[in-house]
């Protein structure tokens, strides 16, 4: 039996990490390899003739393995899927997939990829490397649901006006990535007893990146300070001697893309602190493996991303995490407020300073603050007994705001001004900006926001949330989602955006304020010239930081004054610059009114209000004027059609009404009238028979006599219940009567149907 299970393993080599993995695909020959999952195990079926198989052929470059995939990253996509799979790997290639235990295929396919590398060994030919199109299909239905998610929030967020698609809502963010880390530490007993090289190959073989690796006899100060946590421990005097008996090895680890989780993961992968409790309860962890007892466990690693953020900062202070593989680092914003008098004597320095610390002037704007504006932004300092001069101050002079944007902009901003009072600062910081820059002694130059929910208020004090617009022109198409990034970089919020081709008009507006220069008409013809694209952008202080990011309207310009500005970077002269912005709030608000509608933005700059199609059609089914309706009305086929609806209105109104109130009706209607409603009434009567081309021969004697009111709406509604009772009598005379029936005995018949009784119906 055991002889056997060797023979097995020999045949197979079982793969089940992701540096097993690819120290196979580094060798040469030709490796089959089933991949399976551990709920499932190996296709034990094929063992019988990959055995057979190798007897058979003999060959030193076939090479049969087993592949966990839930222990190998670059097999993620083969889980989840129970269905046997083999892959045919040569010199780190997939030349070809076979799936299902199917013994001819696969032998079939191991004969030819067999001759096929010794070729590509020999030089008489090249490997085709091939994509598993199972994966190829899995991966295509994945991107395809990814577009469809993007297109469907894209479409929630798109909306037609003036006949144009408008985007409403930026989708568009920068990611943190940066990847998460942890710190380890080999502890002296390991590194006596030589297990240091093991306990680094059993970190990689788990797939952990190590980021820093040094090597370090830590002090008893560092080890206290290290060690705090556990200084109310019996043990704790033991542990600083233990700890600083030798040399210890400190690493920074990460693992994959992100790093999503290596906290967790490595302390998992040593286990339980208790050296005794890890060998029963995990004998394959590190500190099961090469731990002694108690504190003298071979291993320390962070508890939490906390504990990792102090690990690092203690023993590498100058380490900086890596970023996600395609990801930007977060910009920070800070406020930084120049008093005045500092302002006056040193502002050109101290802009000067701040750029070259890597900062970039996202807003900037000089102003003159009362001093209640001053109380108000200085209210948590009241009752303090500086706070009267510092308000004096405040408000003795226009001051410099400016909103700095890098990476740790708020640490990084503090740490440049240096102490707040300036005699500590001119002692211990000399070359601090309070320091260098000092003008009062009671009173430091420079204000720095000293966390992210103080920058955040102090900036909407000094520039409050405002929109403003943003074109991308025609000359810098190709350039777009370069400038969009720069967009995003600068903290800006695209609330609404479209792609368009300017009309003259919508040009013309945009350069009013140039309707006097010499280059106004090349500049619309260049605007209207090619697609535009254009933005409503949110951000404090939005038009002043815009104007401020694309830098002068001259490129040559802008190169020697704003190097780092969009049309330095991008523009080609003063007429293909590249981007154009509002010039100030109103001038912005009109703007976005002509091109997107009538936008509400809620406190963030989001677009909260957006316009409708519905708004189009408006414009498009305006109402008809009184002067043309009263023109149809007079035609005779609208009063025709008006009498024909208004007739059968009345005669389905009189089939609903008692008999009793039709013979009332019918009573009131015989009391004589003027000769001049007879004449009226005969016209009408004689312009109805016309239009509707029937002859009315058998006129009745009541609808001769019948009185109409003065008022014209009495008149109609009297006159189409008359023609009703007439149709109705004269269908009962022709019931009645023979064809050959006079005018005088419909009448006399029509006399003796007005007197008969209720129930002669």
């Amino acid at each position: 039996m055991a002889g056997r299970r060797k023979a097995e393993i020999q045949l197979q080599m079982h793969i089940e990490s992701q540096e097993e993995w690819e120290d196979l695909l580094s060798k040469e020959g030709l490796n089959v390899i089933d991949v399976y999952q551990e709920w499932c195990g190996p296709c034990t079926g094929m063992v019988s003739n990959f055995k057979k198989i190798k007897n058979e052929m003999g060959d030193p470059l076939l090479k049969f393995c087993t592949a966990k995939a839930d222990m190998i990253d670059s097999l993620d996509k083969y889980r989840g899927h129970c269905e046997p799979c083999f892959l045919f790997y040569a010199g780190g290639c997939l030349v070809a997939v076979v799936r299902g235990a199917n013994s001819p295929k696969i032998l079939r396919t191991i004969t030819e990829q067999l001759k096929q590398e010794h070729k590509c060994l020999d030089g008489g030919s090249e490997r085709k490397e091939i994509k598993d199109p199972f994966i190829a299909q899995l991966e295509s239905k994945e991107k395809e649901t990814e577009k469809e998610e993007e297109e469907e929030e894209e479409e929630m967020n798109r909306l037609r006006y003036k006949g144009e698609i408008i985007n409403y809502g930026d989708t568009l963010e920068i990611s943190e990535g940066v990847k998460e880390v942890t710190v380890a530490l080999i502890k002296p007993d390991a590194v006596e007893a030589g297990k240091v090289d093991q306990i680094l190959e059993d970190i990689k073989a788990a797939g952990i990146e190590i980021l820093k690796h040094e090597e370090r006899k830590l002090t008893e100060d560092e080890v206290r300070q290290f060690y705090s946590h556990l200084q109310d421990q019996d043990f704790f005097e033991d542990l600083v001697k233990f700890m600083t008996s030798g040399p210890s090895h400190v690493l920074a680890l990460t693992k994959g893309k992100t790093g999503e989780n290596i906290i967790d993961e490595f302390r998992d992968l040593i286990g339980p602190t208790d050296v005794e409790e890890a060998k029963t309860q995990k004998p394959e962890s590190l500190r099961a493996k090469h731990g002694q007892q108690t504190f003298m466990n071979a291993l320390h690693g962070s508890s939490s991303a906390d504990m990792a953020t102090r690990e690092l900062a203690f023993f590498f202070p100058d380490f900086v995490a890596p970023h996600v593989d395609g990801k930007a680092p977060k910009l920070q914003r800070t406020l930084a407020l120049v008093r005045p008098e500092a302002f006056r004597l040193h502002k050109d320095e101290i802009i000067s300073k701040i750029r070259e610390s890597g900062f970039k002037v996202a807003m900037q704007k000089e102003m003159q603050l009362t001093k209640e504006m001053a109380e108000e932004f200085y209210k948590e300092h009241t009752g303090q007994e500086y706070f009267d001069q510092l308000v004096t101050n405040m408000s003795s002079g226009p001051v410099l705001a400016l909103g700095l944007a890098r990476e740790d902009a708020i640490e990084g901003w503090r740490s440049m001004l240096g102490p707040k009072e300036v005699d500590k600062a001119k002692e211990e910081a000399p070359e601090s900006l309070r320091a260098k820059f000092a003008v009062d002694d009671a009173i430091n130059s420079l204000h720095g926001s000293d966390s992210e929910d103080t920058a955040k208020k102090e900036l909407d004090f000094f520039f409050p949330m405002e929109q403003t617009v943003a074109v991308i022109k025609p000359d810098a198409e190709g350039t777009k989602d370069e400038i969009i990034d720069r967009i995003h970089e600068a903290g800006f919020k695209i609330a609404a955006r479209k792609e368009t081709k300017l009309t003259k008009e919508i040009a013309e507006e945009f350069y009013a304020d140039h309707k006097d220069k010499d280059y106004y008409n090349d500049l619309v013809e260049h605007m209207t010239s090619g697609p535009t694209y254009l933005m409503v952008l949110s951000r404090e202080g939005a038009v002043d930081g815009w104007r401020s990011l694309i830098g002068p309207t001259d490129p040559t310009q802008a190169k020697e004054v704003s190097p780092d500005s969009i049309r330095a970077t991008y523009g080609k002269s003063i007429l293909e610059n590249a981007v154009h912005g509002s010039s100030d709030p109103e001038h912005a608000k009109k703007t976005i009114k002509t091109i997107f509608g009538d936008l509400k933005f809620t406190p963030d700059g989001t677009a909260l209000e957006t316009i409708d199609e519905e708004a189009e059609k408006d414009e498009e089914d305006k109402p008809v004027s009184d002067s043309t309706r009263d023109a149809e009305e007079s035609s005779p086929e609208v009063k025709s059609q008006q009498l024909e609806e208004q007739r059968a209105k009345e005669e389905e109104t009189r089939q609903e009404t008692p008999k009793e109130e039709t013979k009332e009706e019918e009573k009131t209607e015989e009391q004589p009238s003027t000769e001049e409603s007879k004449e009226e009434q005969s016209k009408e009567e004689q312009q109805e028979e016309k239009q509707e081309e029937a002859p009315k021969e058998e006129k009745t004697e009541e609808s001769k006599t019948e009185e109409k009111p003065s008022e014209e709406t009495e008149q109609k509604t009297e006159e189409s219940t008359a023609q009703g009772e007439e149709k109705k009598e004269e269908t009962q005379s022709e019931e009645k009567a023979p064809d050959t029936q006079t005018t005088e005995e419909s009448k006399e018949e029509e006399k003796k149907e007005e007197t008969k009784p209720e129930g002669g119906d």
